[in-house]
């Protein structure tokens, strides 16, 4: 099952930011997503202990982590930010490019995006999200599987003889400890990240 559309009518960043705060939808190539309510609190306990880790080890650095709610605007080109029709919210990004940081959030292709998968979110994440990531360029993409206890790691090709985008998956237990290939000074403790989930 996958999320629920808004409606069946192309959007516009312009359109996103008119619609009330109660409903949050993400848009992907003017197709408005309703993202799925609050959270599991595993999710939560997850994502908060990653982004300890990230913003320590990048503490002092040229590279910024987020934490959603934060606005990530994906153009096409070089559009007006009111014409932009992909907006999403990923769980966690790292932009290394502060000239893509705005007030707004980010406009551009973050570093790095992590996604905490949950049974409401699972297929718009593995599939549509990661197409787009792809496409725009997304260095480093992790979908953390919090049930199945493991990671999957998609990174772009950086070899000129393969076609451009990512490269067959790395999977990964949630034991020990796994550096972000992009950021080899963020390592992610595993034992801390689950120790308080049951």
């Amino acid at each position: 099952m996958g999320l629920a559309l808004r409606d069946t009518h192309f959007h516009t960043y312009a359109d996103y930011l008119s619609w009330p705060d109660d409903v949050r939808y993400e848009l992907i190539d003017g197709i408005a997503f309703a993202m799925a309510p609050a959270p599991l609190r595993v999710h939560q306990e997850i994502l908060g202990a990653i982004y300890r880790e990230v913003a320590n080890a990048l503490d002092g650095k040229p590279c910024r982590p987020f934490i959603a709610p934060f606005d990530v605007r994906l153009p096409h080109g070089d559009e007006a930010d009111s014409a932009i029709d992909t907006v999403v919210q990923p769980d966690l990004v790292v932009v290394c490019d502060r000239s893509k940081l705005d007030e707004r959030g980010c406009r551009g292709a973050p570093d790095w995006v992590v996604e905490i998968l949950s049974p409401s979110t699972a297929g718009h994440d593995l599939i549509i999200k990661r197409r787009l990531y792809e496409r725009v360029g997304v260095r480093e993409y992790w979908l953390v599987h919090p049930v199945d206890r493991v990671v999957t790691v998609y990174r772009l090709h950086h070899d000129r003889s393969q076609p451009s985008g990512f490269g067959a998956p790395d999977i990964y237990e949630l034991k020990e400890t796994l550096a972000v290939g992009i950021l080899p000074e963020v390592v992610i403790d595993w034992e801390r990240a689950l120790q308080n989930v049951g």
